[in-house]
């Protein structure tokens, strides 16, 4: 999209999220469901298929630009984020890496319209660690599909999404290592597809996870991403670049609400006779966070923009998702303490944003995972170049 229409689109959303999205909260948190008519709204504006290309109907947003619309949206409550993220995120961003033009085309108009996707790597007995995986994929003995079998857990949106990405198990060893890996569209809709009940989870209402069951389930063999086999992981790191430069945004963008808040809160709160914004020690909790803040908006910026340029961001957007996640939990840390014994209590949204942000450091790679990709890297870099 080209910058001037964007700006204007961006200037549109910063609206909706204040004048409409944030004021729904507390219906959102009620009924723990992002409500439906504002689902409807947010598929109206093109938010499910922003990452799309022009030529397949969505607003082919470059990954600058992608990232500013979760920051904004981020804003308001996660779930609002949620609800499209996978969509324009990581499985916009494997059909674009891996999918071949057929699965393209078929696909991508579809998440424009507002189906929703789901990405299911994660398992009872596997997370960070591929090589568990236990979800198989064999040949099916009646024709030239597949036949998937096993468990993914803590899926977003699994209950209500149209479409998932499952990874599989393709092969019992494989070399190189994560070979035995492959990727497949499976519709929610095909037999032997079920989810189990939502999570019950510390923070983040109205956003839903939960498993993902595959019991002799049979697709076709153009479900396969990309039609070859032992690629699965290389597309669903690919594809993770992209949901950790989401997450960052998100966390950024989350934690720029929470210091309005108790920068709100500070001025408006008195102690003493007059507000604790006055306080000294008060104002060095305000000035660490909006530094911290800004720190994490430049990475943003800077990690976008390589991704726009071609470059490998790997290393980069790692070290984003671990910054920006761990700062908005010191953020949200100190908001609480600004609100004292207020902060403590569920009436306030201090509480609520402490509770919501811890997330942030887990999905899309745990904080000590990432630490580890960025050291081996480097590592790398290092014995490249000595």
């Amino acid at each position: 999209m080209d910058e001037d229409t964007f700006e204007q689109f961006a200037e549109q959303l910063d609206r909706y999220v204040n004048e409409r999205l944030i004021p729904a909260e507390g219906d959102l948190i009620e009924h723990d469901a992002v409500p439906s008519e504002i689902i409807d709204e947010m598929r109206d504006m093109g938010l499910f298929g922003i990452s799309v290309p022009e030529e397949y109907g969505g607003a082919g947003l470059n990954v600058t630009q992608y990232a500013r619309v979760v920051n904004a949206m981020s804003y308001a409550a996660p779930a609002y984020r949620s609800i499209f993220s996978i969509n324009v995120g990581m499985f916009a961003s494997a059909l674009k890496n891996g999918g071949t033009e057929a699965q393209r085309a078929e696909w991508y108009p579809q998440l424009v319209e507002g189906k929703i996707a789901c990405f299911g790597l994660t398992e009872p007995g596997s997370g960070s660690d591929s090589a568990a995986m236990q979800t198989t994929a064999t040949p099916d003995p009646e024709g030239n599909g597949w036949v998937l079998n096993g468990t993914k857990r803590y899926i977003t949106n699994a209950q209500h999404a149209d479409v998932a990405l499952i990874m599989a198990r393709t092969e019992k060893d494989a070399l190189p290592k994560n070979a035995h890996v492959s990727a497949f569209l499976v519709p929610m809709s095909t037999p032997g597809v079920s989810t189990g009940s939502p999570d019950k989870k510390m923070g983040q209402s109205g956003s839903h996870i939960s498993d993902i069951m595959l019991d002799d389930v049979k697709i076709p063999g153009d479900a396969l991403l990309g039609g070859e086999t032992g690629q699965g992981f290389r597309f669903a790191m690919q594809s993770l670049d992209n949901g950790r430069i989401s997450v960052g945004a998100a966390a950024t963008g989350y934690a720029r609400r929470a210091l309005d808040s108790a920068l709100r809160y500070a001025n408006e709160r008195k102690a003493f006779g007059e507000p604790i914004a006055n306080f000294q020690l008060i104002q060095a909790m305000l000035a660490d966070s909006e530094t911290e803040i800004y720190a994490a908006e430049c990475m943003m910026r800077d990690v976008t923009a390589r991704a726009d340029r071609g470059e490998n961001i790997i290393t980069k957007a790692a070290a984003f998702k671990v910054f920006a996640s761990e700062m908005c939990g010191r953020v949200v840390d100190r908001v609480v303490q600004i609100y004292g014994g207020a902060g403590y209590l569920a009436e306030y949204d201090a509480e609520r944003f402490f509770r919501d942000a811890r997330i942030y450091r887990i999905y899309e790679g745990t904080t000590q995972i990432l630490q580890l990709q960025i050291a081996k890297h480097m590592l790398r870099e290092w014995e490249k170049e000595n």
